[in-house]
């Protein structure tokens, strides 16, 4: 199979659901996937689909308390003269996109 780098090392995503798994890897080498340490045992049988991931599915990184802090966001309302009280004034626009399902 060559060599390769283990599951838990190189997956960046593992979802189990019922025994089945879903991973998101980097191919190391042309045309090879190897996996170790998957929870089946020798002679069951599995499927798996392999899929190309565009780079507009990416997943972008967590958000860090460092990174939400330099983002801009943290006191984005303090200067408002509109907006008195701006926690009661977020779960307001929260609770209004909630009824709107999200949509604007």
């Amino acid at each position: 199979m060559g060599s390769g780098t283990q599951l838990q090392e190189t997956a960046r995503e593992v979802r189990t659901v019922a025994r089945e798994l879903r991973l998101e890897t980097i191919v190391e080498r042309d045309g090879e996937i190897y996996l170790r340490g998957l929870p089946y045992r020798r002679g069951e049988k599995v499927e798996m689909t392999v899929r190309p991931i565009k780079p507009s599915e990416a997943r972008k990184p967590p958000l860090t308390a460092r990174r939400l802090l330099a983002s801009g966001l943290v006191g984005m309302w303090k200067d408002r003269e509109d907006i008195g009280d701006s926690v009661a004034y977020a779960r307001y626009l929260r609770e209004r996109a909630e009824r709107r399902g999200g949509r604007d």
